[in-house]
């Protein structure tokens, strides 16, 4: 029997990723390409999204002339960086830069949204969540109060997946993942608030049709099938939003499996199988991309984020040697904190550097460095970072220890999966067996490919396709590091609680 294969597209924050893989789960071939970030102001997040529909027109024209069997792929899958505000008119226009997951503007209008419904618990009965600053909820706010000849002009909300769908198909729409985390989206009835919306006096024809991930919500554009010699009304899935769906690519179906993705961002999540009350708001209780259950997760701002702050700012000499040498320049890091002792000489980093979101949903909060020393060198501060990631993840992974969950096993992905040292960190300061399975390092493409895979009946469903997955890698807790790790982790929790007021009155003088 003739292969089939389908595409996955990440829309990221640094780049857009496409690879075709087949129904063994495979990569036959992918493509990568940047694009630029803006912050045009302390605190903002901003991207044009012309540059992701141009980097996705050019991953998949480089995909595909790798790719001598263009008639076999069955279908399309989608993801992309969650709670991003693409606002665009009536004729499908885009409005302004679209305000990215990490920008931190909205905290007045999250304060207002929160006022409008009785409090966060008011709103938590609403959508089971928060109204964090990085959701799309307050941009559409800040946008109404900053910008009205803008605002004005709104036809429709889109999230930057759906406005790539939006460009490869015409149709408007959003799947349950992504809309979960607009912030006006009621997890527990999977569909909008209605609710909310008219409390807020946001349309409700703004917000797009939502599917479930694996449903069909388009197809390809005729012209654009013929461009790409692809199959005349080739499917698109729904997908899901990155934070999601590149869980779903590393297996995460069921309870007690945690699973954390250092990308830019970290993340920490579980599958559900009913939708959890969330009564403080502390965790993201989300739509999962299986339809009929749910998803739990923390995400903390500045996970890899931080390494390549550090990479950055202090380490133009590993970057100068990665240049000249063509080996990876976080290798070279990994490879210099590798050297530190676990524990990093009592050095803690604090890694707020864009605020912070989970547990401490706080756009005020700070980095920074503590128990620096004499004794202290490049290796220390450097390990010092790759540890204090991971106790912000464990932050997180406790909230969800106090939900009832044993965590009998991590599985990692994202970019900081590559690393052993980020591995064996993880190990240690969960205390659990970490593995990396097959596709984890390829993020929401892979897991979009899988979910569009069920959408288009190349398996029956998304727990089927999980099925394809492979262990790696796997890294088990040492001992003696796991106990070090247990004295310094209350020591870093205890830094926020500490230091917050201080964040909040630098930020005074800062704004």
């Amino acid at each position: 029997m003739e292969k089939a294969y389908v595409i996955g597209i990440d829309i990221g924050t640094s780049g857009c990723k496409t690879l075709i893989i087949d129904q063994s789960g495979n990569t036959a071939v992918k493509s990568v390409e940047e694009y630029p970030l803006s912050t045009p102001r302390p605190g903002w997040s901003e991207q044009d999204p012309e540059h992701w529909w141009q980097a996705v027109k050019s991953t998949l024209g480089k995909a595909l002339a790798g790719f001598d069997r263009p008639e076999s792929i069955k279908g399309i899958g989608l993801s992309g960086q969650m709670h991003g505000l693409v606002a665009i008119n009536k004729d499908g226009e885009v409005l302004r830069p679209a305000i990215l997951w990490n920008d931190q503007r909205t905290e007045k209008q999250c304060r207002e949204i929160h006022a409008a419904v009785g409090g966060i618990q008011g709103l938590l009965k609403l959508t089971n969540n928060r109204m964090l600053p990085g959701y799309t909820g307050g941009k559409i706010l800040w946008v109404r109060d900053n910008e009205p000849q803008i605002y004005d002009k709104i036809h429709t909300i889109l999230n930057p997946k759906d406005y790539i769908r939006y460009r490869l198909t015409g149709e408007l729409a959003t799947e349950v993942s992504d809309a979960s985390g607009t912030g006006l989206f009621d997890v527990r009835k999977r569909d909008w608030s209605y609710t909310l919306l008219d409390q807020l006096h946001i349309p409700k024809e703004w917000l797009p049709r939502c599917y479930e991930s694996p449903e069909i919500s388009g197809q390809l554009k005729e012209r654009l099938s013929s461009e790409l010699e692809l199959s005349k009304n080739l499917p698109v899935a729904g997908g899901g939003g990155d934070a999601v769906v590149q869980t779903t690519g590393t297996g995460l179906v069921k309870p007690g499996i945690v699973g954390t993705t250092i990308g830019t961002a970290g993340i920490v999540a579980m599958a559900l199988d009913s939708c959890k009350e969330n009564p403080e708001g502390k965790l993201q209780i989300f739509c999962n991309n299986t339809p009929g259950k749910w998803h739990t997760m923390g995400v903390t701002l500045a996970a890899g984020g931080s390494l390549r702050w550090i990479k950055d700012t202090l380490c133009a000499s590993e970057s100068a040697v990665a240049k000249r040498t063509g080996q990876d320049v976080y290798e070279i890091l990994s490879e210099e904190a590798s050297k530190a002792k676990p524990g990093s000489e009592g050095l803690f980093f604090l890694p707020y550097l864009i605020g912070e979101r989970c547990p401490h949903a706080d756009p005020h909060a700070r980095g920074g460095f503590v128990g620096l020393t004499l004794r202290h060198d490049r290796k220390d501060i450097l390990r010092s970072v790759f540890e204090s990631v991971m106790y912000s993840l464990r932050d997180v992974v406790e909230l969800i220890r106090e939900m009832g969950y044993t965590v009998k096993q991590v599985r990692t992905s994202g970019g900081g999966a590559l690393s052993p040292l980020w591995r064996q960190i993880q190990a240690d300061v969960f205390d659990s067996q970490v593995i990396t399975v097959s596709g984890s390092s390829e993020g929401g493409a892979y897991g979009a490919a899988l979910v569009a895979g069920a959408g288009v009946g190349l398996w029956k469903n998304v727990e089927e396709a999980v099925e394809v997955l492979k262990a790696e890698t796997r890294d088990d807790p040492i001992k003696e590091n796991v106990h070090l790790y247990n004295r310094l982790f209350p020591i870093y929790r205890d830094f926020y609680s500490s230091l917050k007021d201080g964040f909040d009155r630098i930020s005074e003088i800062y704004a």
